[in-house]
C-alpha cells in the first residue's frame, strides 16, 4: 500500500487533535484564573519595560504611574502617582496664586459677589487650598468663613440664619472652610440634628441656593474626596507632629469608625443638592499638591475675568530733613535680639 504524503499524515493528526479539544472537559476555574493572571503579569512587565525605556523617556514618557499586578486577584491596579516635582509645583502654584490677584481684583472692580464651598471629609486638604488660595489676597476682598458650633441662641434660629451673615456684599469673595453643608454631614451622622431637621434641610437647600444666585451671588462647591488608607495616614502624621495635634479633635477620631455611614450621607447629599445651576465639583485629594493646583485652575476656568491688576507705582522722593531730633534712643523699649 503507498504511504501517505506528509501533509495528509500532519492534517490526519489535527483532526485528531481536534476531536479530542471537542470532547474534553473545560479548564477548571483556577486555571483559567491563573492562565488570566500570567497574562496581565506579562503585559505589565511589557509596560514597565516600555515606560523604562530611552525612547520614552526622550519623549517625556516616562513620567506618572505604572500599574501594580494583584497577584492574589489577577487585577491591575494603579499604583499612586509619582509625587509632583517640587521647583514644578512651586512655579506653577506661583503663576496660578498671580492669575487669583487678579481675579480678586476683577471680583473688586465689577462689584461682584463670589461664595467659595469646600467641603470633604477630614484630613481631606481643604484648608491647605484655601491657604494657598487666600496667602496672596487680600483680606478686605477675600475673607475665610469658618464657623464653630452653633450658639445656644444660634440653634433656635432659622438654620441658614448664621450663614446669611456671613455672605459677601458686593466686590467681596467668601471662602467657606465648612458650610451649610454639616448639616448633612456631620450633624446627621453624629446624631446631632433630628431626621425631620435633616429631610429639611436636604428640601430646603436647593431652594437657599436658588435664592443665592437669584440675587446675584455666584455659588461654587467643592467635594474634597480622600481614600480611607490616605485619610489615616494623615491622621497619624497629625497625632505625631506637635504642630499639627491641634487639627485632629475626639470627633475627627469618632468619624473614622463611621465612614460607611459618611459615605452614604455624602450620596445622599450630592443626589438632593448636586443642581445643573448649582453643581458639585469633586477634587481627587489624596495628592495634596496636585489636589491644590487643579482646584485652583478649575476655579479661575469657572470666573471669566481680566486683569485689572493696578499699574506700577513710582515711589516719591522721601521727605526732607527739616531740623528733626529723633528723641534718645534710651527712652524706649526694643525686643532683645536673641537671634
Amino acid at each position: 500500500m503507498p504511504k501517505e504524503p506528509k501533509n495528509r499524515a500532519s492534517t490526519r493528526k489535527l483532526d485528531v487533535k481536534a476531536a479530542k479539544a471537542a470532547v474534553a472537559s473545560p479548564p477548571a476555574p483556577e486555571d483559567e484564573n491563573a492562565a488570566a493572571r500570567s497574562v496581565a503579569a506579562e503585559t505589565v512587565k511589557r509596560q514597565k519595560a516600555i515606560a523604562r525605556s530611552k525612547a520614552a523617556k526622550r519623549e517625556g514618557k516616562h513620567i506618572s504611574k505604572a500599574d501594580h499586578f494583584d497577584t492574589s486577584t489577577g487585577d491591575l491596579e494603579q499604583k499612586s502617582r509619582k509625587k509632583l516635582d517640587a521647583k514644578l509645583y512651586a512655579s506653577e502654584l506661583a503663576r496660578l496664586q498671580v492669575e487669583l490677584v487678579k481675579l480678586q481684583e476683577w471680583i473688586k472692580a465689577r462689584g461682584l459677589k463670589v461664595v467659595c464651598l469646600f467641603e470633604g471629609r477630614d484630613a481631606a486638604g481643604k484648608g491647605g487650598v484655601i491657604k494657598r488660595i487666600t496667602e496672596t489676597l487680600n483680606p478686605r476682598v477675600c475673607r475665610t468663613c469658618a464657623l464653630g458650633i452653633p450658639t445656644d441662641r444660634e440653634k433656635t434660629q432659622w438654620y441658614f440664619q448664621r450663614y446669611v451673615s456671613q455672605l459677601p456684599a458686593g466686590g467681596e469673595w467668601v471662602v467657606f472652610d465648612r458650610s451649610w453643608y454639616n448639616r448633612a454631614g456631620v450633624e446627621h451622622v453624629m446624631g446631632f440634628c433630628s431626621d425631620a431637621e435633616y429631610q429639611e434641610f436636604l428640601a430646603t437647600a436647593p431652594e437657599f441656593e436658588r435664592i443665592l444666585i437669584r440675587s446675584g451671588i455666584i455659588l461654587i462647591k467643592y467635594w474634597f474626596s480622600v481614600s480611607d488608607d490616605e485619610q489615616e495616614r494623615r491622621f497619624q502624621d497629625r497625632i505625631n507632629e506637635p504642630t499639627k495635634r491641634w487639627k485632629i479633635s475626639p470627633m475627627d477620631v469618632t468619624a473614622r469608625s463611621k465612614w460607611v455611614e459618611y459615605s452614604k450621607a455624602k450620596d445622599a447629599m450630592f443626589a438632593a443638592t448636586d443642581r445643573p445651576e448649582t453643581p458639585w465639583w469633586v477634587v481627587e485629594a489624596d495628592d495634596k499638591e496636585r489636589a491644590r493646583l487643579n482646584c485652583i485652575s478649575h476655579l479661575l476656568s469657572l470666573l471669566p475675568y481680566d486683569d485689572t491688576t493696578p499699574e506700577q507705582i513710582v515711589l516719591p522722593g522721601r521727605q526732607v530733613d527739616d531740623g528733626y531730633v529723633r528723641p534718645p534712643i534710651e527712652s524706649q523699649r526694643f525686643v532683645p535680639e536673641k537671634y
